[in-house]
């Protein structure tokens, strides 16, 4: 399985940016810690960070029969791009949207969530944590549809 991480505006920043908010780990941090336990359950990952909106699209786009699943975090452009959450339903694959703050206890203008209705499920508010719960939601998406493609190949047997 491979999953492509997405990461947004000014999270190239972590560690150094309102660590009351996103916490003291870096980017680079929070990758090594990913790719430590995608190891353990056989998942291979790649890692993308920009600042420019179009160049999230193109890395969103090109993850069509490339990639099994994205791991995203659109930072600020969750609120905003529809563009963003239009290639995410355009390429159709299993994908987990992470937010490092709560975005329910921040602004009133951050509580919505654009690219929200585009992805499979969303984790917020656990820190770099949540990237090891995306991984851990990815790999769960996975088994289900392994499951569900299983019992409809044993059905058409019948």
């Amino acid at each position: 399985m491979k999953i492509i991480v997405i990461q947004g505006p000014n999270l190239n920043m972590l560690g150094v940016r309102e660590q009351h908010i996103y916490g003291a780990m870096s980017l680079e941090q929070i990758h090594k810690q990913m790719s430590d336990a995608a190891k353990q359950s056989n998942v291979e990952l790649e890692f993308f960070q920009s600042n420019l909106e179009g160049e999230l699209v193109d890395k969103i786009q090109e993850c069509l029969g490339v990639a099994d699943g994205i791991i995203i975090n659109p930072a600020a452009y969750a609120h905003t791009s529809i563009a963003i959450a239009d290639a995410l339903r355009a390429i159709n694959l299993p994908t987990v949207e992470v937010h490092i703050s709560n975005l329910y206890r921040r602004e009133e203008f951050r509580q919505k969530s654009v690219t929200a209705s585009a992805s499979t499920g969303i984790i917020s508010g656990f820190g770099p944590f949540g990237y090891h719960l995306a991984l851990m939601s990815m790999t769960q998406i996975f088994n289900e549809i392994k499951a569900m493609k299983e019992a409809e190949a044993k059905q058409a047997k019948k």
